[in-house]
């Protein structure tokens, strides 16, 4: 039942309205935060004539992690070539206008309230989600600014995700792994079937997942997209490594958003080493490795040899190694070293124990707040090993696990310290810690987030 406030939250905000005021008011005007199907957001598009980006190349980037980093080292590749690039992404971290990028740079409040004024007044009628409303102010402030390129983050799944309105010029699959199971089904193979719907016509579809689900390659197929895969069509090596095969056979990383080899990231990067691409077309050596991970970094460069080719080896090069993103697996603080990561589910949490071990014999302190609708013994099953200190945080949002029912998911003999808010967590980390000791800071969107404002906060 809505309360008072809820209801005075629906009336539609007046001309001087903030963008915090907006927001409240998006979120109040959908019964449901998520809410598959394409049929009430097209409408909106067509009576916006935003279903045609004409004067931009469009790549959309679907996948279970990885397609953060992936658009991020795309980007950061065409702005060092010259181009001018939007990046439409999701979630945020600390502020909305995370989502929406020009040239590296989120736009401002006035941009998006002019956004959100213009969609609400054409929806008229029609309901939209927060992530659909969203996704229309995307569109319309690419629809203005027209840069050359536009990137797509799929929001979730797919086939029926919002961005999916668009017909890409190209397509990705980053990875592909189980999670959000009520909306993609329980197998890789149901998973990989909705995030093919991306896919178009005889257009390039780039696959960076090793162990394709049949149901991707056969949907190619069916729609007649030129599909183009690591390890059959491109491939990458460490330069310095000395094993039979470390091309990407383990495809697990930390993005909602990454996804990579577990053997051959961030870790790998302190000693300055190289990597080499290369593909029937296009053989790229000498490549600095990535800050992000580095089968996106494959996948990205695959999608600048085939649809790009013009772009020069360093442009690829300089491009790729300059390339970050915030929560994916950054470190926000030296002293006491801490770093934070968005992972949150199994594929996630299994890439983020490999890089943990590059910091071992450190001592490595966990901070830890999930989701109710994640699975978390999962993800804390593929950390166990890793860590030697476990801390909970119970996330104060509708969908937040409390800090005791996560604690009850760890199977190990170390005990767990649980908190009800991350102030009381981090205050109680920072009087134990040591200096050689490593806190990471993981399990949510919503977890570094709040870490973050509390970081600003001193």
């Amino acid at each position: 039942m809505k309360t008072d406030n809820d209801t005075q939250l629906t009336v539609k905000p007046a001309k001087d309205a903030s963008l915090s005021q907006w927001l409240d008011y998006l979120l109040s005007i959908h019964p449901t935060e998520i809410d598959m199907g394409l049929t009430r957001v097209t409408a909106v598009a067509e009576r916006l004539s935003l279903l045609s980006l004409a004067d931009s190349k469009v790549i959309t980037v679907a996948g279970t992690n990885g397609k953060g980093t992936t658009c991020a080292m795309l980007e950061a590749v065409f702005l060092q070539a010259g181009k001018t690039v939007g990046v439409y992404s999701s979630p945020h971290l600390v502020n909305f206008n995370e989502r929406v990028r020009l040239n590296h740079i989120d736009v401002t409040d006035a941009q998006i309230i002019e956004a959100f004024s213009v969609i609400e007044h054409a929806r008229a009628e029609i309901s939209l989600s927060f992530f659909e409303f969203a996704t229309l102010t995307g569109l319309y402030i690419f629809k203005l600014a027209k840069p050359e390129i536009i990137l797509l983050e799929v929001g979730l799944g797919g086939r029926l995700d919002a961005t999916n309105i668009i017909d890409a010029d190209v397509s990705v699959i980053t990875s592909i792994d189980i999670d959000h199971q009520e909306y993609l089904g329980d197998t890789r193979e149901l998973v990989g079937r909705e995030k093919a719907g991306v896919f178009r016509t005889e257009c390039l579809a780039v696959i960076g997942e090793p162990d394709c689900p049949n149901s991707i390659t056969e949907y190619a197929q069916a729609v007649n997209a030129y599909a183009y895969s690591v390890n059959k069509d491109f491939s990458y090596v460490i330069a310095n490594d000395t094993s039979t095969d470390n091309t990407s056979t383990d495809n697990t990383s930390t993005d909602n958003t990454s996804t990579d080899n577990t053997s051959t990231d961030n870790m790998s990067a302190d000693n300055r080493s190289t990597w080499h691409y290369s593909s029937a077309n296009r053989s790229i050596e000498a490549i600095p490795l990535p800050r992000l991970p580095l089968a996106n970094a494959a996948t990205a460069i695959a999608v600048i040899e085939q649809a790009f080719p013009q772009l020069s080896d360093n442009d690829i090069k300089q491009g790729i190694a300059n390339a970050s993103l915030s929560g994916r697996f950054e470190q926000v603080l030296e002293q006491p070293k801490v770093w934070v990561d968005v992972a949150h589910n199994p594929h996630a949490a299994k890439y983020l124990a490999t890089q943990l071990q590059g910091f071992k014999p450190a001592r490595i302190i966990a901070l830890c707040g999930m989701l109710k609708d994640k699975d978390a013994a999962a993800v804390l099953k593929e950390l166990e090993d890793s860590i030697d200190e476990w801390n909970f945080v119970s996330l104060p949002v509708e969908r937040g696990n409390d800090a005791k029912t996560l604690a009850k998911e760890l199977n190990t003999s170390l005990s767990a310290s649980q908190f009800d808010s991350m102030d009381l967590a981090w205050r109680s980390i920072k009087s134990n810690i040591n200096a050689d000791d490593v806190v990471i800071v993981f399990g949510s969107f919503y977890t570094v987030a709040a870490f973050s404002e509390l970081l600003k906060k001193g």
